[in-house]
């Protein structure tokens, strides 16, 4: 995996690699230089290979992976995302390339099998040409964060007693916080906590003050406690005008929080609009404000979507499940 420091990829690479291992799978992971998730992955009793993975002048890294992985000798080797997909050399072992986005597969052109985290990132592969029989669709588990302890609303600049929202991810415009700030001043008395770091910071910062609402936006840096953030709040938003999934939606559901999303590609796959969650037009701040003041104004549907959600969870996104699945796929892959 050469993925970014930070990211809901990233952090899922992690939370599978270290649930194989503890299921009693040997698993080897090979990693873009982190000092961070070495040490997280090592701390599981999984020590990480940090290779470069680096740009068209890194001609050490294909050749050590190559050797690490004749020295490993694996079945299958996932290659997680496009640059890991670049690097990975094909030899006796399955190269299956692991996507969470509608990527450029030109990187996957060595793979013998891809696997897409939603159904809709799997119905566009086989759209480009892609067997039906060498894509497979494996979702993402997150965490099980209910009941954790509430993060001390003061200690966050937060008023006691106000309505709070919580929105998670980069700073990037795919994550459509923008409109979120533009939604917020349509939204009186309502707080906000962003917890993320990214290039967009300073942007949303002059447009919060432009909106009138940097008193009630609050901007956390990245936060590991995303599970005393969502119990603390009332309401989680996902704003994304860009989101091939949505892990932080399947967050909410696991911390019985209710969810408004607007209606990129995952959320829309994910949510069942009414049941458990709300979804809104993308790049529509009064479309956003409308439902997240339709959940805030109403306790007992924003009860009732927290459940519902909690189920979704249970069923479909629970650790146990998801991991089982993967363990089938790995277990009974084999070359075309």
């Amino acid at each position: 995996m050469a993925g970014a420091h930070a990211g809901g990829a990233e952090l899922f690479f992690e939370r599978l690699s270290i649930a194989l291992h503890q299921a009693g799978d040997a698993v080897l992971t090979a990693i873009r230089r982190d000092r961070d998730r070495a040490r997280r992955l090592a701390e599981a009793g999984l020590p990480a290979m940090q290779l470069a993975f680096g740009g068209p002048a890194d001609w050490l890294t294909g050749p050590r992976l190559r050797r690490l992985l004749r020295r490993f000798a694996p079945r299958v080797v996932v290659a997680w995302m496009s640059r890991a997909a670049k690097f990975a050399p094909p030899g006796e072992w399955v190269l299956a390339g692991r996507l969470g986005g509608y990527y450029n597969l030109s990187y996957y052109k060595r793979c013998d099998h891809l696997i897409g985290n939603t159904r809709s990132i799997v119905a566009w592969i086989t759209a480009q040409g892609w067997p039906a029989s060498r894509v497979h669709h494996l979702p993402n588990f997150t965490e099980d964060l209910a009941g954790a302890v509430p993060a001390d609303r003061r200690a966050l600049g937060v008023p006691a007693g106000v309505p709070l929202l919580l929105a998670l991810g980069r700073l990037h415009p795919n994550k459509g916080f923008d409109v979120l700030v533009r939604a917020l001043a349509l939204l009186p008395g309502v707080h906000a906590l962003l917890a993320g770091e990214g290039q967009e910071q300073r942007r949303i910062l002059e447009l919060a003050r432009r909106e009138g609402v940097a008193d009630r936006l609050h901007l956390l840096g990245w936060r590991s406690d995303r599970g005393a953030l969502l119990a603390t709040a009332d309401l989680l938003v996902c704003p994304s005008r860009h989101e091939p999934l949505g892990n932080v939606i399947i967050e909410g559901w696991s911390a019985v929080r209710p969810v408004v999303a607007a209606d990129a590609d995952g959320p829309r796959e994910l949510i069942r609009p009414g049941a458990d969650g709300l979804l809104a037009a993308r790049e529509d701040a009064g479309a956003l404000a409308d439902a997240i003041g339709a959940v805030l104004h109403d306790p007992a549907r924003a009860r009732a979507l927290a459940l519902a959600g909690r189920s979704r969870f249970e069923a479909e996104f629970a650790q146990a499940s998801v991991v089982a699945s993967w363990r089938a796929f790995l277990g009974s892959v084999e070359k075309p």
